[in-house]
């Protein structure tokens, strides 16, 4: 309550309470969780948990990702990426990271993604997107047909094996396969999700340069986020992407 009372009798206690509006004790953080730390802190850039994937987190505002960070933090998150060399694809199977998960209401990770990125997006009874508009980021493309959509991964699977995943345990490699509080899935034409393959920023870039800023913003902050290393090309090409941000 943050002030001590002296009333005689519990009854009188309980009327206090009741006139105050409190009605239990508070969940850590208050509120809603993703609003417990500032874009960019410590504790907003880990996952909340590593056994889920996170909520349907929207977009700020002239970003299409959500969990965007400044151009300013992204060249901090940057510098403080440990520079490895690319590792070993040994044992990698996209079965090791289970997707698409879930969300409830008959959606998976998918379909959530289609309908957050969409615009007018109706769905069937399950869950399936059948009709709206979508823009994607990587070449600029306007789709009406959700078929022709890919959920990208930002950091792709593959990648995010040969920097550091090959470490985790399942749970971990779920989340990050299923992450929708941070910049790590959109919807995006298959014909440049699949040009992209899993190929990192110094190999494939966005063929419209007008996503590089987001696109490397988004990238460092996910592999800032699950402390994933890059190689010296990587970071290079980063850097020069986030140059072409306007701040």
């Amino acid at each position: 309550m943050g002030r001590q009372i002296r009333v005689p009798g519990a009854v009188l206690v309980l009327l206090l309470a009741a006139a105050t509006g409190c009605s239990g004790p508070a969940a850590p953080g208050g509120g809603d969780p993703k609003a417990s730390a500032p874009a960019g802190s410590p504790s907003a850039a880990a996952p909340k948990s590593p056994d889920a994937p996170g909520g349907d987190a929207k977009p700020a505002g002239g970003d299409v990702l959500p969990g965007m960070v400044s151009a300013a933090v992204a060249r901090t998150q940057l510098a403080a990426l440990v520079v490895a060399p690319v590792g070993t694809m040994a044992g990698y199977s996209r079965d090791k990271f289970t997707h698409w998960a879930q969300q409830g209401n008959k959606c998976d990770t998918r379909e959530v993604v289609l309908k957050r990125d969409g615009t007018e997006v109706t769905q069937d009874a399950e869950c399936r997107a059948v009709s709206g508009n979508w823009k994607s980021l990587y070449d600029g493309a306007v789709v009406t047909d959700a078929g022709k959509m890919d959920i990208d991964h930002m950091v792709p699977l593959a990648e995010g094996w040969r920097s550091g995943a090959a470490g985790w345990d399942s749970a971990r490699r779920k989340a990050f396969a299923n992450d929708l509080t941070h910049p790590q899935l959109l919807a995006v034409t298959a014909a440049s999700n699949r040009s992209k393959g899993d190929q990192s920023p110094d190999l494939w870039q966005p063929p419209d340069k007008a996503s590089w800023c987001q696109y490397g913003r988004a990238w460092t902050t996910v592999k800032s986020t699950y402390g994933l290393t890059v190689t010296e090309p990587e970071k290079k090409m980063l850097t020069t992407m986030l140059d072409t941000c306007a701040s």
